[in-house]
C-alpha cells in the first residue's frame, strides 16, 4: 500500500508513544520482527517506510521518512483467516502449491505464521471516515495516487464493462471492501438502516479477508464482480421499480458472501475425502451452507445487525441463507423450472414478498454465473482461472489417488470444451429466461457476448485441433521415413 504522509525522525528501539500511534502515518502492526527479514532493526535505517510496531517486545522501529517518499508493501503474507477449518485426510493448506515444485513439507513447516496485518494508517483512514466524514465520499479507503481513477471506475459501476480485474489493483486488491461499501452509500443503505459504521467497516474486511485468494477463481474478487454484477440486476427497470431499499441490503449482502471461505474444491470432493462439513450438512448444499453460516457467524461477530430487534436480525440472516443456497449449481433445474412456470402463467407479482425474493435469487444466480456473458477479454480470463481451479483439484484427487472428478483431469479436458459445454447446458438456458423476464438491452448484450463468447472458443477448439492433427501427422511421416531408410541396406544387399 502506497502512503504519502511524512513522520518525524526519531531515535530507533524507543518505547512507542501514546502520541505518535495517534498520529497519520504508516505504522505496521506484525507479530514477529522478522516481516521485515531483518534481525538487526539498525539495519532498516536504509529502508524507506514508516513505523513498524512490534508486539512481542513492545517496541517500534521508528525509519526516516523522506518528504512524499511512497511505502510500497510487498510483504506477501497470508492473514489467518477466521471462518477456515482444518480439512480432514488432506492438509489443505498445501491444496495451491505446484506439485512440481520440489518443496520439501519441512520447508513449509518452517514458515512462520503472521497474524492478520493491518496497517495504522488503513484503520486511520476507517477511524476517520466514523468521525464526521461525509458518506457520500467513501473512497478514504483507497490509497491518493490511486483514489482518482478507482473513483472514475466507480462512476460507471452500472457498465456491463466494468473491469473488476482492473480495478482490483487499483484498490491495491481491496475491490470487494471498496466496491460493497461504494454501493451501500449510493443506495442511502447506510443511513436508512442506521449501520455503524465501525462495524459495518471491520464486517466488510472480515468478509474479504475469509476469502481464500490463493484460489484461482473463488476469491474476494469473483465475490466483487459477482456484487457487481448484481448492482447491474437491481438496477434493472423490472427490480428496480419493485425491489425495496430491504431487498437490495439483503442481494448486495448476499453477492458479497456468497462463496465465503470457499476452500477451492466442489462438494464431491468434500463427501469422498469424508470432510466434516459434508457430514455436518448431509451431503446438500455442503459448500452454500458453509458460506451462509460463516457470514452468519462475522455478522454477530461484528454485531451489525445488534441494534434491530432480535426477530428483524434472524429474518435477515434467515434470507440472507436462502438467497446464498440458491446459488447450489446441483439446484439449476429445480429453480430454472420454477422460473419457467411463473413465465409462461405471467404469475409473478412483485408487490409480493416472497416472489420478490424468488426473483432476488434468480438475480443472484445469473450474478454467479455470468461470466460467460461478459465481453471476451473479461470473460476469458474467468473462464482461464475456474478451469485452473477444477484442474488444481484434478491434480490433488490424482495425488492422492482419488478418482478424479469430472472437468477435473487436465489431461483429457480442455478451458474451450469445458466453456462450450456449461454455455450450452448451464447458462444459455438461464439467461434466456433471464431474457423473457427482463427484456432490456442489459440483457439482449449477455445474450450476445455469451454467442460471440462460445463460437471463439469453438475457433480456438478447431485450431488447436487442427494443430494437434498437423502434428501427429509429422510424427506419423518422421516414422515412415526412418522406417524406409532402414529397408535400404535389406534391399542393397538383396540386390
Amino acid at each position: 500500500m502506497e502512503v504519502c504522509y511524512q513522520l518525524p525522525v526519531l531515535p530507533l528501539d524507543r518505547p512507542v508513544p501514546k502520541h505518535v500511534l495517534s498520529r497519520r502515518g504508516a505504522i505496521s502492526f506484525s507479530s514477529s520482527s522478522s516481516l521485515f527479514g531483518a534481525p538487526d532493526p539498525r539495519q532498516l535505517s536504509q529502508r524507506r517506510g514508516a513505523i513498524s510496531y512490534d508486539s512481542s517486545d513492545q517496541t517500534a522501529l521508528y525509519i526516516r521518512m523522506l518528504g512524499d517518499v511512497r511505502v510500497r508493501s510487498q510483504v506477501g503474507f497470508e492473514p489467518e483467516r477466521r471462518s477456515s477449518h482444518p480439512y480432514l485426510c488432506i492438509d489443505f493448506r498445501t491444496l495451491h502449491t505446484r506439485l512440481s515444485c520440489g518443496s520439501s513439507p519441512a520447508d513449509s513447516g518452517t514458515e512462520k505464521r503472521v497474524h492478520r496485518l493491518l496497517s495504522f494508517q488503513r484503520y486511520l483512514h476507517s477511524s476517520r471516515l466514523l468521525r464526521g466524514i461525509p458518506h457520500q465520499i467513501p473512497l478514504h479507503i483507497l490509497d491518493e495516487d490511486y483514489s482518482g481513477q478507482a473513483r472514475c471506475m466507480l462512476e460507471k459501476v452500472g457498465n456491463w464493462n466494468f473491469d473488476i480485474f482492473l480495478f482490483d489493483k487499483l484498490t491495491n486488491g481491496n475491490s470487494l471492501i471498496t466496491l460493497t461499501l461504494h454501493l451501500l452509500n449510493q443506495y442511502g443503505l447506510v443511513d436508512l438502516f442506521q449501520l455503524d459504521m465501525v462495524k459495518l467497516w471491520r464486517f466488510l474486511v472480515l468478509v474479504q479477508e475469509d476469502y481464500h485468494n490463493d484460489n484461482p477463481y473463488h476469491n474476494s474478487v469473483h465475490a466483487a464482480d459477482v456484487t457487481q454484477a448484481m448492482y447491474c440486476y437491481l438496477q434493472e427497470p423490472m427490480l428496480s421499480k419493485s425491489l425495496t431499499s430491504y431487498d437490495i441490503l439483503l442481494g448486495l449482502f448476499a453477492a458479497a458472501t456468497h462463496d465465503l471461505d470457499h476452500p477451492g474444491v466442489n462438494q464431491p470432493f468434500l463427501i469422498k475425502t469424508d470432510h466434516y462439513l459434508a457430514t455436518l450438512y448431509r451431503n446438500t448444499s455442503v459448500l452454500e451452507n458453509h458460506h451462509w453460516k460463516s457470514a452468519v457467524g462475522l455478522l454477530r461477530e461484528t454485531g451489525l445487525f445488534s441494534h434491530l430487534p432480535a426477530e428483524d436480525s434472524m429474518n435477515m440472516e434467515r434470507e440472507l441463507g436462502s438467497l446464498i443456497l440458491a446459488t447450489d449449481i446441483s439446484r439449476q433445474n429445480d429453480y430454472l423450472s420454477r422460473f419457467r412456470t411463473h413465465l409462461d402463467q405471467d404469475s409473478l407479482c412483485l408487490s409480493n414478498g416472497s416472489h420478490r425474493h424468488f426473483v432476488l435469487q434468480m438475480a443472484l444466480k445469473c450474478a454467479d454465473i455470468c461470466n460467460p456473458c461478459r465481453p471476451w477479454e473479461l470473460s476469458k480470463q474467468w473462464s482461464e482461472k475456474v478451469t485452473e481451479e477444477f484442474f488444481e483439484q484434478g491434480d490433488i484427487e490424482k495425488k492422492h489417488k482419488l478418482e478424479v472428478s469430472p472437468l477435473c483431469d487436465r489431461e483429457t479436458n480442455t478451458v474451450g470444451n469445458i466453456q462450450i459445454g456449461f454455455m450450452t447446458y448451464v447458462a444459455e438456458p438461464l439467461f434466456g429466461e433471464w431474457a423473457r423476464f427482463s427484456d432490456t438491452r442489459l440483457s439482449q448484450t449477455m445474450l450476445g457476448h455469451m454467442g460471440l463468447n462460445k463460437a471463439s472458443w469453438g475457433g480456438l477448439q478447431q485450431e488447436q485441433t487442427a494443430v494437434s492433427e498437423e502434428a501427429e501427422l509429422s510424427v506419423a511421416g518422421a516414422d515412415a521415413a526412418g522406417s524406409r531408410s532402414k529397408e535400404i541396406p535389406q534391399g542393397s544387399r538383396e540386390s
